[in-house]
Formats: structure tokens, sequence, C-alpha cells
């Protein structure tokens, strides 16, 4: 199928994981704004993708026994995966993604507290599937474009970060600093808009914001779940000062309050942090890197727009996206392909192109692994390393090995693919560059896969020939640099 117009292919990249051939023929026809609608109002498409886990007609899952997503890690990261390939809310899934390396969170640390069963709980249980708060990926996936300071307020009382950050351990007689830290520093306004007086403010802003167990102390039980609490008696209820504004009238100190009230400290200290110019500003250049460029700085005219679209929509996200999209910035091809594709976009966009007849998503996960990406578990409360960070040379060298045991796994329907150009070599280098989406190709590499092509026995276009050199040809393409960016 001939590739459609590249500006829907460039927001389909960015806002989503890139098209298969039904996403084509159900985008071609739309105008640029149409599918641009289409992906922000995502609320209004059934989030039934989770249903068709199972369907021979989709990507497949391994089971170990009984597949647990709720429960089970590596089941849960099959499940994401699955999502990201055959969600019809693309953009619901890409700011997932995004605010999951954002409020970092790994769950070896929760596995290590609290074991792998109640840890995969934290971390991925579905809303009503067991016993107990929804999983973080749940509540960011559900808050994902919704108001900022919403989801800042749940992730500082999500049990999974509670732990990961020792908010669990915080208390009036020792105050524990690291969450107050974090939430300055990594998820809202950065280095250099505070100080250390104001983290120690934020610690115990904090205290008594815990979690307990629930249905008794048997962590094997699939019915116990840790749940968030305020713990009132371990609340410190003296004033706090910062040495930033807390309220709009510019006061800087959180009164004291009784320990009953004492929650509100944290809420007042969470809006703060929402509403602040500079968490505008980080977000904006943030999303500039993720939807826009990261071979360009982040133009400053982007980031005062984005910061006053934020505030004056008292920190929704959806319409900050809403501007980028349809932003000069976004919409220019010259920023087309200047976004290095992390490990799971780039496995989920070849699945997606390259076909999943008969794949499981479980023999995506070690490749991953091996690029440097294993979901659930970045490398620290920064996130990964993005950008250039991607490709050390081990890594780099993964992408390859996964281009070769994708194209294998699909030479057969590969070779069918290529039925339509068993004319010539030329025919069938269109025909994939067509069916693929990589950064154009100078003479020399273009030159190189049609050499590929020829080489060899005479062109025969045999059925034969056509799937060997199809499935050498995906991996040449897939593994290609050209490829591995957006």
């Amino acid at each position: 199928m001939a590739r459609g117009s590249p500006l829907i292919e460039h927001l389909l990249r960015r806002a989503g994981f890139g098209m298969s051939p039904d996403d084509l023929r159900f985008y071609e026809t739309m105008s640029v704004a149409t599918a641009i609608g289409r992906l922000l109002d995502y609320e209004s498409v059934p989030d039934d993708v989770d249903d068709r886990i199972g369907n021979a007609a989709y990507a497949g899952v391994t089971a170990r026994g009984t597949f647990s997503p709720n429960s089970n890690i590596e089941d849960a990261r099959q499940r994401w995966l699955f999502r990201m390939i055959h969600s019809q809310r693309p953009l619901q899934e890409k700011m997932t993604l995004f605010w999951h390396n954002h409020f970092a969170t790994l769950y070896s640390k929760l596995q290590g507290t609290v074991g792998a069963g109640l840890g995969a709980k934290l971390m991925a249980n579905k809303a009503g599937a067991l016993p107990g708060p929804q999983g973080q990926i749940e509540t960011i996936r559900q808050f994902a474009v919704g108001k900022f300071r919403d989801l800042l307020t749940e992730m500082s009382r999500d049990p999974a970060m509670l732990v990961f950050l020792d908010g669990r351990l915080n208390t009036r007689q020792r105050p524990q600093e690291n969450f107050g830290r974090e939430i300055m520093e990594l998820f809202t306004f950065g280095l250099g808009n505070y100080t250390e007086q104001d983290v120690y403010a934020a610690a115990r802003v904090f205290t008594g914001w815990n979690i307990r167990l629930v249905r008794g102390a048997d962590r094997s039980d699939a019915n116990s779940y840790y749940e968030f609490v305020f713990l009132a008696n371990q609340h410190e209820t003296a004033a706090k000062t910062f040495t930033f504004p807390i309220y709009a009238n510019g006061s800087r100190v959180i009164p004291a309050r009784s320990a009953a009230n004492g929650m509100q400290d944290g809420l007042d200290l969470i809006a703060a942090l929402a509403r602040h110019p500079e968490t505008a500003r980080r977000l904006a250049r943030k999303l500039w890197g993720f939807f826009v460029s990261e071979v360009l700085p982040p133009d400053p005219e982007f980031v005062t727009s984005c910061a006053a679209v934020y505030a004056a929509n008292d920190t929704e996200i959806l319409p900050v996206v809403h501007y980028i999209l349809r932003s000069r910035w976004f919409l220019s091809l010259t920023n087309s392909y200047a976004r290095y594709a992390w490990p799971v976009e780039f496995v989920v966009r070849s699945v997606k192109e390259v076909g999943w007849s008969g794949l499981s998503v479980d023999t995506l996960r070690t490749p991953l692994t091996n690029m440097g990406q294993t979901l659930f578990e970045p490398p620290d409360v920064a996130g990964w390393e993005l950008g250039e960070g991607w490709f050390s040379t081990g890594a780099a060298l993964a992408r390859m090995n996964y281009a070769a045991s994708v194209a294998f796994n699909q030479r057969f329907n590969l070779g069918r693919a290529a039925a339509d150009a068993r004319t010539s070599p030329e025919a069938l280098l269109s025909l994939f560059l067509d069916r693929f989406s990589p950064a154009p190709y100078d003479s020399e590499p273009y030159d190189g896969l049609l050499e590929y092509l020829r080489a060899g026995a005479a062109w025969t276009g045999s059925d034969a020939q056509l799937t060997t050199k199809a499935a050498g040809l995906t991996r040449l393409i897939v593994g290609s640099s050209e490829y591995q960016f957006m």
C-alpha cells in the first residue's frame, strides 16, 4: 500500500507509534486537522483493547500458567506492549509513556520491599481487576492529558511512589526528604528553583502520607493490597516556610494546622508547584523534545507559548498538546525525523509496520532490555537518558539484531506482501519503502539496499526469492540508522 500524507505519518509517529496498514487506511482520507482532532478526542473511543488479548487476529501473549497482568510484572509488560500496538487511543498510550518516564518508578525496589505480586499490583493493577486501588500506570493513563495538578496529586499519594521514594517512612519525628526533593527537582520546576530549606520544609509537609496493608499481613494472598492512608498522628503540624510563593497572595508560609487537617499542607504545596511558571516552562521544554525535536534546542517562543496555554487552562495538559500538534514547529516537516526513537517506540512501530501474525509480544521484552529500556524499570528516579543516550554500541547492535529477528519471524508474510512487486528489485524496494517509514535515504544507502536485492541469482521474482529478499530487505531497513528516527 502506498504511503499517505507525510504530515499524517509524522503525526502518527509522534502522537502515536506509527501506522499499521489498517491505520493508514483509516487515516489516509483525513485532513491533518481532522486526524489531530481524532487523536486528541480519545475519550470518545472505547478503551476495549485489552479485550482483544488472545484473539488470533492480533499479536499474541505468552502465559506461564495463567496470564496475570495485574499481579505479574512480566505479564503487565506484555499487556502494555499489546496496548501500544493495537490501541485505537494511541495518544493516550504515548502520553502514558511520557509520564512513566517523568514519574520514573522502579518495580525492582517495590519487589524488594513488598514482594513480587504486590509490587506488580502497585504498578499495573487495572481498576476492578483485583482488590485494591489501580496501579500507578493505570492512574497515569487515566490522568494523562488532564490537569497536571491532579496528576501530581495522584502521584504524591500513589502507593508505588510512596514505597519507591520512601514516603512511607516519613514521620514527624524523622522527616524523610526523598519525595520532598524529587517533587521539586524532577517532577515540577527543577534545579535552581529551590533550596535545602525548601527540601526540609517539603519533607515536613508530607509527613503522615503513608500506605497500609489491607486484608492481613499475608502478602501472598491475591486479595491483599496496599492503599494510601493519611496518618494524622504522624503529621508535623507547625508552619512550614518556603523560599517561593505558595499562595496567590504571595505568602511563602503554609500555616500551622491541626493534625487532622494536616493533609491540606501537601495539597497546598502541590498546587503551588503545579502552577509555578517554571514548572510550566520545564514541562514545555520536555514536550518540545517529545513531540518536536531533539536535534534543535527548544525555541523560546514555543516554551513561552506552551507555558501560557498551560497557565490559562489551569495546568490542563490536553490544551497544551492540542497547541503543540497544531503549531508551526510541529507541522514543519523540517522537524520530521528529528527525534530519536525510544526502544519501545522503535519496537512497537516496527511490529505495526512489519506485521504481527504469529508473533508474541513476550518475544519483544528481552530485545527491549538489550536496547536499554525495560517497562516499569527506568534506571533511576530521573528516568531514561533520552536522545543520543539510547545509542551505545551494545544498544545499537541490539536494535540491528532485533530487526533481523522480527524480519525472520514475519518472512512468509513479507514474501506474500511482496508479490505485487515481483517484477524487479526496484519495484520491491519501492514497495517496502512505502510500507515502512524510514527517514529518506541518501543515494549511497539507497543504492546499497538495491544492490542487496540484485545480488545473488538472477532476478526471477519467484515465491522463494521474494520470501528471502523481502525478509532481508526488511532487516536492512528496520536496522538502518534512518529507521531510528521518528
